[in-house]
């Protein structure tokens, strides 16, 4: 109901409505400002951004955008949550994951979790990356294991460490009724990680059993992270998780079980990156989608997908880790909003190995501070409505449909990991995302932008090694930056000084300083030290400064009316004293007498590579 003010009148009567081609003259007056002679749609586009799988994030949506009904909280298709009250009642469910092999240690780790906000523990159990199976008690002691479920990943035998979990639940007087949590056993993603073929009896084994005498304990888990971390995008991630999950129904069906008793035997495990709109639609999709799957299948419209979203690995960095605290923020804001029902934060210094107790504390704290100070969860779905999140999810769904049936019609899951299919389609969308990253299309706060040269790298323990298979890659934003800057770094360690350029600013600072700050933080992000002393030269003190900066190469800045007037003399002064390569911040069509250009959309790592490959950088 709107309310009134006392003489009736809505205050926005006072002003007329505006035309969306009223707005869109304002965006060509903007535009044309800037140089961007652009007009009717064209000028919209120029504000557009590209996503993957096709998607396009356009600058303004109004009511015509409006997809059709979602539907409401906890009733189908589910896009706008799986139950009525969201996570209103008492939050999401917080999982950590733990990695320590010490069963001491990870006992303490363990407690100290729970006894801070932590609800439920995701443990790495067996191998050598794990706890042994014959430590998980000790692990175990003090945990009260009916209030805080556990969710195993058990690795390539996974038997053992379930009768062993199984098993103290029953010492421990648990009833199976109350048991909760997960087997965590996931025949498909071990073949994505190992390439070896998905062994499907032993999860069909347990997911009977489970189905009989464990209600509230789930079997499967439908971890769409392998596709994530092999550089799979938004809509391949749901795709691949689609196709899983119904490889993993016809197996449980095909062993005697409803569809609905199967259904409710899995959980979706989903990436949630910084791109918090893209996380939110990505939940609210996949909810969607798996909706069809099970009314197709002829399953009763009562139960939704259970989803467990994971921070990002991909878009931790190494350099610079504490940024990570912003983007497993915001991947935990897109995760919560988005209706996940468990979120597990990792700690800011996941790449760099164990996490210590400041990381673990600050990433269940992220949490706590989402839910308890922010109070994102006291609203169910809090972007329904939002015509932008409502399109985006929509069109995210719409994507990873048709991948999901492209994959079905190449025989399913199994059949799609083993031909290499999902492989070739991963490394293609990687490669073009490689190509955005090292041009700065996409920037990574810390290393490609605004990098900390001189900080001091954080150390922790390292992951204890398991055997590479043959699977998929795991990748990195930040890892062809990281090559330049490790380059850079055993430079420092070998000589006692970084590899340098000489930053050859031209006319006054009103003038150069946004073209030297742009080729001072792209230098930077490759491990080469700018040397910008003087702040200003000209042809006559060019050559002095060169000489005195120790570089072996200069960089001209400033606008392209004073490389007219000044850049012929200034390189042949910079060529006199020594320099062997001139860069010039600028396109080619400033000035052609530099050896190479720097700008904006330029393929950075590949000239500093080539640049570091000059100075005889290994």
């Amino acid at each position: 109901m709107t309310v009134l003010p006392a003489d009736g009148l809505s205050r926005a009567a006072e002003f007329p409505d505006p035309s969306h081609d009223q707005w869109q003259t304002l965006v060509e007056g903007v535009l044309r400002k800037s140089g961007k002679e652009v007009t009717g749609s064209a000028a919209e586009e120029a504000l557009s951004t590209a996503l993957g799988d096709g998607l396009t994030v356009r600058p303004l949506y109004t009511s015509t955008d409006a997809s059709a009904d979602p539907g409401l909280p906890g009733f189908a298709p589910f896009t706008r949550g799986s139950r009525a009250t969201g996570n209103t009642t008492d939050g999401w469910d917080v999982r950590q994951r733990h990695e320590l092999t010490d069963p001491v240690r990870l006992n303490e780790a363990l407690l100290g979790d729970l006894e801070n906000g932590v609800t439920s523990l995701w443990l790495t159990v067996g191998g050598p990356g794990g706890v042994p199976v014959s430590g998980l008690a000790r692990a175990l002691d003090g945990v009260y294991l009916d209030l805080a479920p556990v969710v195993l990943d058990a690795g390539d035998d996974p038997e053992p460490a379930i009768r062993e979990l199984l098993g103290l639940h029953e010492a421990r007087g648990i009833a199976k009724g109350a048991v909760r949590g997960s087997l965590g056993l996931d025949p498909f993603g071990r073949s994505a990680r190992t390439g070896a073929e998905p062994e499907l009896d032993t999860a069909v084994r347990w997911a009977g059993l489970c189905s009989r005498e464990y209600p509230g304990l789930r079997s499967l888990a439908v971890d769409a992270l392998p596709y994530h971390e092999a550089g799979g995008s938004a809509a391949e991630e749901l795709g691949l998780s689609l196709a899983t999950g119904v490889a993993c129904l016809r197996a449980l069906t095909a062993s005697g079980l409803s569809v609905q008793e199967a259904c409710a035997q899995l959980e979706f495990r989903y990436a949630a990156t910084a791109d918090q709109f893209l996380t939110i639609a990505k939940l609210r999709a996949a909810r969607r989608l798996w909706a069809r799957i099970a009314e197709v299948c002829g399953a009763p419209a009562d139960g939704a997908q259970r989803q467990h979203a994971v921070t990002s690995p991909v878009m931790m960095t190494r350099r610079d880790p504490w940024v990570n605290m912003l983007r497993t923020t915001l991947a935990c804001l897109g995760a919560g909003v988005g209706g996940a029902e468990s979120v597990t934060v990792l700690p800011f210094d996941h790449a760099l190995g164990l996490p210590d107790a400041f990381a673990r504390r600050i990433a269940r704290n992220t949490s706590t501070i989402l839910m308890e100070e922010s109070h994102l969860a006291r609203v169910t779905d809090p972007a329904g409505g939002s015509w932008y999140v409502e399109r985006l999810t929509d069109e995210l769904a719409a994507a990873s449909w048709a991948f999901f049936q492209e994959i079905e019609r190449a025989g399913g899951q199994a059949a799609a990991l083993g031909s290499g299919m999902v492989e070739e389609r991963l490394a293609a969308t990687w490669a073009a995302r490689s190509r955005d990253l090292a041009r700065r299309k996409e920037p990574v706060t810390g290393v490609s932008e605004f990098p900390a040269i001189d900080e001091r790298q954080v150390e922790r323990e390292p992951v204890p090694a398991t055997p590479s298979g043959g699977g998929l890659p795991k990748v990195r934003r930040d890892e062809a930056f990281e090559t330049l800057r490790a380059r850079s770094d055993a430079h420092l360690a070998a000589t006692g000084s970084r590899p340098k350029v000489f930053v050859a600013a031209l006319g006054p600072a009103s003038v150069h300083t946004a073209r030297a700050s742009f080729a001072a933080n792209l230098f930077l992000s490759g491990g080469i030290e700018p040397v910008q002393k003087p702040a200003s030269v000209d042809a006559s003190t060019a050559a002095a400064a060169f000489a005195a900066s120790g570089a072996t190469a200069a960089c001209l800045c400033s606008t392209g009316a004073l490389y007219a007037e000044q850049a012929d003399d200034v390189v042949s002064a910079l060529r006199s004293a020594g320099a062997e390569q001139i860069f010039l911040a600028g396109r080619p069509g400033e000035y052609a007498g530099a050896d190479v250009h720097v700008f904006a959309g330029c393929d950075v790592v590949a000239v500093l590579s080539s640049e570091l490959d000059r100075m005889g950088v290994a």
